[in-house]
């Protein structure tokens, strides 16, 4: 059970929404914000008045201002926040369930809000059966992605975290493109978004140094 909320109905249907590309929130996963725009600490001064829930959601196009939202984000609990002094709010949002954009709603508030549909996400709101899974094989597929862009990881917490604690963790903190991002987020269960993180780590550590893939991956 994920802070409470038991079924997809007992969540709010109208929810603020921060689109902020290459970025992206799994249930039970932890981002980290550093918030200095206006507009974005006054959500989070009435987020904190009230259920602490956001809506994290990749740009799709449109203006830097105004960008379209993708069709799905993730909603997330403010669970630790911290101001600094010059103003700026340091918070960890933990993922709660994925939804899918209903609409947006015009607001008088600076910043923006959807209606969310997270019927479709119900399975967020428990912790899931952890399918079969090849740490190895993964593991292997991760190590060469690493070298290849010269990242490091703590290995040994690597090689005995949980399955979607590990899988999560690394969706949202490597350095995908968004496209690729949002193909991860809307992966439906986590047995298809370990074959999707795996799969976008080995086309990575496969492309040579002018970004062309070797004849055989073609």
């Amino acid at each position: 059970m994920a802070q409470g909320y038991v079924r997809a109905s007992d969540l709010p249907q109208v929810i603020p929404v921060f689109p902020l590309p290459g970025a992206i929130l799994l249930p039970r996963g932890q981002l980290p914000l550093n918030i200095f725009e206006p507009r974005y600490l006054n959500m989070i001064d009435d987020a904190m008045a009230g259920d602490r829930l956001i809506g994290m959601i990749q740009p799709a196009g449109g203006s830097r201002r105004l960008p379209s939202l993708s069709a799905v984000g993730c909603a997330g609990r403010i669970t630790s926040f911290a101001e600094t002094s010059d103003g700026r709010y340091l918070i960890t949002l933990t993922g709660i369930c994925r939804f899918r954009v209903a609409g947006e709603l015009p607001s008088q508030s600076p910043y923006r809000q959807v209606r969310a549909d997270f019927t479709s996400f119900d399975p967020d709101l428990t912790n899931p059966t952890e399918p079969a899974f090849d740490r190895e094989v993964f593991l292997v597929a991760l190590k060469s992605y690493l070298e290849r862009r010269q990242l490091e990881i703590d290995w040994d917490t690597a090689e005995g975290a949980p399955q979607e604690a590990l899988i999560n963790s690394l969706s949202m903190a490597l350095p995908f493109e968004p496209a690729e991002k949002q193909a991860l987020l809307e992966a439906l269960s986590l047995e298809d978004r370990t074959a999707v993180l795996t799969a976008l780590m080995r086309i990575d550590a496969a492309e040579t140094g002018d970004g062309e893939t070797p004849a055989s991956m073609q």
